[in-house]
């Protein structure tokens, strides 16, 4: 089969390697009809994150078709068309029973890696490098699917591919972000970042009940987005003193919540911008929080801090303003399989519609260069998709 893969830093190309194949009685495999790009796979490409090999395949999210299932699973046959999140859960370990399936005890192999950095070893992902799993990636012409049974969801009919694809990932990460902040009526909700993840975190913040969704970012495109598919007021970083705008949006008080849907690449201004750019481009560090950072600043006495970006080793972190504003913090890698009927229910009555951000498409042979257009924001690129 064709599919992406990583050859190195900045090193991606389309070649043709083994077809998958069921390796556990609980596998499915799933002819790939859309896949997408991701900011975290910025991360991959860019070097940022350990492990990776050379020829990996790409990709964590995608929807398709089942064409192959395992002897002992149950739930979908060939012909469905399903959406798979991101993290691979079993569905039945004390992580997956208490609805946390992206720390599921059972689905990286490599586990010893996850223990040494993290202390405890995280869930599987397709496609994030050896130590979360070595899962072979999506940006390909078939994908094979572990615990089946429990990651693989079927679409509904009046679902769209489009709309499906989005729910593996940037949904369910915007929508747990909103989650996260306990909105209350009244509440006004900030979300650092216009991309796919931040988009959603919007829209659900509505959903849930917020009076006000703020959406910061830089670029006009993404702005113009925010504004238009998720009704939120915007505001450009770069034109404003962001702490001092948002003050006279709420009255003086700040926000209610605050989500951080930027992760380790931000941009920030000025002298720590250079700071942290340094630092990070000499491996002394793999963060660049500026985004976040100004997320804790900006934030109410007592208010919520929802991170969503993806973060290795950060310098500069303000411990103290958190403890000093009593913020609750919440953040986790998504827990998609938690959400994934709900979402489904959400698109079926038009509350939820992330197919908007499906603002290019190419074949599997272009992926390349859909990846250069989404690294670099070129042509208004919020997400590329792939159809192999």
């Amino acid at each position: 089969m064709r599919a992406l893969c990583w050859n190195g830093v900045n090193d991606l190309s389309v070649e043709t390697v083994a077809d998958p194949g069921l390796l556990n009685p609980h596998d499915a495999i799933i002819r790939v009809i859309l896949t997408t790009t991701c900011g975290s796979d910025l991360h991959v490409i860019d070097g940022l994150i350990p492990s990776m090999r050379e020829g990996d395949i790409l990709g964590h999210e995608f929807m398709g078709e089942v064409v192959e299932v395992g002897s002992a699973v149950k739930q979908i046959r060939r012909g469905d068309r399903v959406v798979v999140p991101s993290f691979i859960s079993c569905g039945s370990c004390w992580y997956c029973q208490h609805q946390l399936p992206s720390c599921c005890d059972n689905t990286n192999p490599q586990w010893e890696k996850g223990e040494t950095v993290l202390g405890h070893a995280t869930a599987g992902i397709y496609a994030y490098s050896h130590a979360f799993g070595g899962y072979a990636g999506s940006h390909a012409e078939y994908v094979r699917v572990p615990f089946a049974d429990n990651d693989c969801f079927v679409v509904p009919e009046g679902v769209t591919d489009e709309q499906a694809l989005f729910l593996s990932d940037a949904a369910p990460t915007g929508y747990m972000g909103a989650d996260f902040c306990n909105i209350h009526p009244g509440d006004t909700v900030v979300v650092w970042g216009c991309g796919g993840v931040g988009l959603m975190a919007q829209q659900s913040a509505w959903l849930m009940g917020a009076h006000q969704v703020i959406g910061i970012d830089r670029y006009p495109e993404r702005l113009a987005m925010a504004r238009d598919y998720a009704g939120s007021l915007t505001l450009d970083y770069t034109q404003m003193d962001i702490n001092e705008a948002l003050l006279e949006l709420t009255g003086g008080r700040g926000p209610d919540s605050c989500i951080d849907a930027v992760g380790m690449e931000a941009r920030g201004e000025g002298l720590s911008q250079v700071y942290d750019k340094t630092k990070q481009l000499l491996h002394l560090e793999t963060d660049v929080g500026a985004a976040l950072r100004q997320a804790l600043y900006a934030c109410r006495k007592g208010g919520n801090i929802a991170i969503l970006g993806v973060y290795g080793v950060m310098d500069k972190f303000p411990l103290g303003l958190m403890i000093n504003k009593s913020l609750t913090i919440r953040t986790a890698q998504q827990h998609g399989q938690r959400y994934m009927h709900r979402l489904l229910e959400h698109v079926a009555k038009n509350e939820l519609n992330p197919a908007f951000m499906a603002t290019h498409r190419f074949s599997l042979e272009e992926a390349p260069l859909g990846y250069e257009m989404f690294k670099h924001k070129e042509d208004g690129c919020v997400r590329a998709i792939f159809a192999p």
